[in-house]
């Protein structure tokens, strides 16, 4: 006579399945070792080459900051060719040499502002345009500085449209006294310029409420009276 079976338990079953998984899993790795040493290695060089590209890119920002240093001066006297090009025979490499090997550094992208000035302030409004565009960091100041710039190109250029755009870019980027009410009243001015008297308006509204202290809004009622008429 034959013996019934014995009934298996659920937790016979899930222990079962378990060890028949682990085994799977033994046996893959097993097979794959080689595979897993490379992914091991690939993982370590990673690691390596992120320590790698941050140190240098530490050692890069250094090198500008020092070469920034020297050329400065230049700027600061008015002498943007020089600032621009540098003075090779006293080891002094310019703007453009510093934002070509270490543009994309803290201070590399300060040498683009500084360089995009120093276009504006010879008139080359394309070449500066180009630079304040290409500036992308996460300082307010900086960001409003390269927006105003871009639309003091466009002001100059007679393109009233796109240099309130900008001015009010700039602006809204960084809504504090040093920078903002000069950019609102500059924005203002433009949109007025290009026929959009009403948000002139409402951006000297906005100066008026935010900055009733600012020398910028010293003239406000009497831009918008001349806006309204």
């Amino acid at each position: 006579m034959l013996k019934p079976q014995k009934k298996i338990s659920r937790r016979e079953i899930k222990e079962d399945k378990l060890v028949t998984k682990y085994f799977e899993a033994r046996q893959w790795i097993d097979q794959n070792t080689k595979i897993l040493s490379y992914v091991g290695i690939g993982i370590v060089g990673l690691v390596v080459i992120g320590f790698l590209w941050s140190k240098s890119r530490a050692d890069s920002n250094e090198k500008a900051t020092a070469m920034l240093a020297k050329v400065t001066q230049y700027y600061d006297e008015g002498k943007y060719d020089l600032a621009i090009n540098g003075v090779p025979q006293e080891g002094t490499q310019g703007l453009q040499a510093i934002v070509d090997e270490h543009g994309s550094t803290k201070a590399g992208e300060i040498a683009k502002l500084y360089l995009a000035n120093s276009f504006f302030a010879l008139k080359n409004y394309d070449k500066a345009l180009n630079m304040y565009d290409d500036i992308s960091v996460s300082d307010k100041m900086i960001t409003a500085s390269a927006y105003a710039g871009m639309a003091a190109c466009y002001e100059a250029k007679s393109d009233f449209s796109h240099a309130a755009s900008y001015f009010e870019k700039a602006a809204s980027k960084n809504m504090t006294a040093m920078q903002a009410p000069e950019n609102l009243q500059r924005s203002a001015t433009n949109y007025a310029a290009a026929g959009k008297k009403e948000k002139a308006i409402e951006l000297l509204q906005m100066l008026k409420k935010e900055f009733p202290s600012s020398s910028y809004t010293r003239d406000v009622d009497r831009f918008i009276a001349e806006y309204s008429i």
